[in-house]
């Protein structure tokens, strides 16, 4: 299934949120500096605070998101998506800004940040359910690595983190295991 570019894109920002805290529990969005720094990378338009409570409320929505990893299968994962719709008050509407051609958001702008994330993560996930491709939804291959994933290639063949560093040691692994063997 292909999905629409900010479908792909809002699956892809929210692991990227569930993957703020490492597999040694360091957490990136532990204070404002760290907020400012992950929304740098991944940017959201409307209203930002950067102030402790705009964090906490993004760290509770990254908690809501890493129970969708967590579930067996897209019926379990339903009512977790229809809540974070609820709390974030989701009323979708067409928009066109910056680069983006017409595409759907579901929040206004000036709705708190944290609400924003999970209403546009919420409708990515709908997405999911409504083709029922849940299984893109992966957890890294690495045994030391806690990370999730989102599977978009064509053949569903993805299984490690976006960092990098998990696919390249296992290639290095098992190459090195190869030249052992010979």
């Amino acid at each position: 299934m292909v999905f629409a570019y900010d479908t792909e894109v809002s699956l892809v920002e929210a692991a990227m949120l569930v993957n703020t805290v490492d597999s040694d529990g360091v957490d990136a969005l532990a204070d404002p500096a760290g907020l400012q720094v992950w929304l740098a990378q991944h940017p959201f338009t409307g209203v930002i605070l950067g102030n402790a409570d705009e964090v906490a409320e993004v760290r509770a929505v990254r908690t809501q998101l890493r129970r969708l990893w967590q579930v067996a299968d897209r019926d379990a994962a339903v009512p977790i998506i229809n809540d974070l719709l609820a709390a974030a008050d989701a009323r979708p509407f067409l928009t066109r800004h910056d680069e983006w051609d017409w595409h759907l958001h579901v929040t206004p702008p000036d709705a708190p940040l944290a609400q924003r994330m999970a209403a546009e993560a919420a409708m990515a996930f709908l997405e999911l359910v409504r083709a029922d491709d849940w299984g893109r939804l992966k957890t890294c291959a690495a045994d030391d690595c806690h990370d999730v994933l989102v599977d978009l290639s064509k053949n569903r063949s993805k299984r490690y983190c976006d960092d990098g560093n998990c696919g390249n040691r296992a290639a290095v692994a098992a190459y090195r295991a190869r030249k052992r063997a010979r």
